[in-house]
């Protein structure tokens, strides 16, 4: 039997985990070379899994509404088109732990296994059980990890995966439970004192441990309910958006710089070639201008258009703008990859066609990877001005505030002489990441932006 293992993918540069929605291949079933085999969800964006090879699906190893980490081997296919493995025989319980275990395989080589730890693998072994117990105690290495970063007894977490399994949800739900549910729990017996850091006073023992957990997982404070209030609990997309604005935040120390622009000279633009656009079926929106600006100055700001790495800079090769994306509620950034070689119409298209698979859910994890750069709209609502978050694993993002008619003192092209006139003018902010981006950089990138967008040439 040639089995290959089929991997929850990487689904966004920031995306650590994903959920089984549904399996729309069943087991025993068979299956074409890049037939979808499941559906896949994560806060970003949903999307069909692939096959990797022909053959036929002979083991499913995470049921629907599971959420597993990013390599997590999800299924089997047998390329010999082999019959579904038996759960009660053990072997299709051992793979999936195999498998997971291998994913963690550095980690686990990096600290030995206490003798307590070695006990309880020993006992585990000698006393198999059936296989739903055998199912009951197991859990990702992640969750193992989690488990005992926090000091917390798996026993003590009701799993709620296949046959009691403890999930990282399970456990993040233990964890924010509080004082008063945790103590109903039965106490656990003492136990040494953890390898790895439970807590951030002890950052001093294990700092690179304690940077890991800083840059990684998010713990909210929690407050008093009163009287009237309402408590409802963040779904899924909200959730982790704001577990990444809060990394974000750490990791970056942001800095914003504002300038207001003229769309004098766009307005122009876009009356003189209305029709021809609309006959190429194209609708080329003050975003498409904006996005085709930046992808052109970036090219000159290599580290606005790069990020941070430990001591050093990866300046990235491509120009990639992820555009924000208002799904009312919720937000997703789809990525317009090598904006600098697209043409304006090439960009309007893409923004729009972008902008409609993002609102009817129909975005593939390769629609939402890769930006180097981000831009967000507030200003369609009405907002003026904003101080827009900067994406981790970038360095810089842009806001526009409100494109409005203002009166400015501009100079006569006729006398020369300063005047009052009416124009559309929108003020843009910059934010950026000050571990490599100065603010005279920053100055320079929005001043050659502002001449760009005012001096926009007629055959972009």
């Amino acid at each position: 039997m040639a089995r290959i293992e089929v991997p929850m993918p990487q689904m966004g540069e920031s995306i650590a985990e994903g959920t089984v929605s549904r399996w729309i291949k069943k087991l025993g079933e068979s299956v074409e070379r890049d037939e979808p085999i499941l559906e896949i969800s994560t806060d970003k964006v949903d999307a069909e899994i692939p096959a990797p090879q022909s053959g036929t699906l002979v083991e499913i190893a995470v049921e629907e509404g599971e959420t597993v980490e990013v390599g997590t081997i999800v299924a089997y296919i047998d390329t010999d088109g082999g019959a579904p493995a038996e759960a009660p025989s053990g072997s299709s319980e051992e793979a999936p732990e195999k498998a997971e275990e291998e994913t963690q395989a550095e980690p686990a080589q990096a600290a030995a296994p206490s003798t307590d730890e070695k006990a309880s693998v020993q006992s585990e072994s000698a006393e198999p059980g059936s296989a739903e117990e055998r199912l009951k105690q197991r859990s990702t290495p992640v969750v193992r990890r989690m488990a005992e970063e926090h000091g917390v007894d798996l026993a003590q977490v009701s799993g709620s995966g296949q046959a009691g399994r403890v999930t990282k949800q399970d456990l993040l739900d233990f964890l924010e439970s509080g004082p008063e549910e945790k103590a109903a729990a039965p106490a656990a017996k003492p136990a040494p004192a953890p390898s790895r850091p439970a807590a951030a006073v002890q950052a001093t023992a294990e700092p690179s441990e304690f940077w890991k957990i800083f840059y990684g997982q998010v713990q909210n404070p929690e407050f008093p309910v009163r009287e009237g209030d309402r408590v409802e609990t963040m779904d899924k997309m909200r959730r982790l958006t704001a577990e990444h604005m809060v990394v974000a935040k750490r990791v970056a120390p942001h800095v914003h710089s504002s300038i207001e622009i003229d769309f004098t000279r766009i307005d122009q633009i876009r009356k003189s070639h209305k029709e021809k656009w609309s006959q190429q079926g194209a609708r080329v929106s003050y975003t498409a201008f904006v996005v085709w600006a930046i992808s052109r100055v970036l090219r000159d700001y290599p580290n606005i258009n790069a990020t941070a790495s430990g001591n050093n800079i990866i300046y990235r090769a491509s120009v990639n703008v992820g555009v924000a994306v208002d799904l009312d509620p919720g937000l997703i950034v789809p990525v317009i990859h090598d904006a600098d070689h697209l043409s304006l119409v090439g960009i309007g298209k893409k923004v729009m066609e972008l902008a409609d698979r993002a609102r009817n859910r129909k975005l593939v994890p390769q629609d939402i990877q890769g930006a180097t750069f981000s831009l967000t709209n507030p200003g369609v609502l009405g907002t003026l001005t904003g101080f827009p978050v900067i994406p981790k694993g970038t360095a810089g993002i842009l806001g526009t505030g409100a494109i409005e008619k203002r009166v400015v003192a501009v100079v006569d092209p006729l006398t020369g002489q300063d005047a009052v006139a009416i124009r559309k003018r929108s003020i843009f902010t910059l934010g950026y990441d000050h571990r490599i981006v100065d603010g005279a950089d920053a100055a320079r990138f929005l001043a050659q932006l502002k001449t760009v967008m005012e001096e926009f040439p007629e055959d972009a």
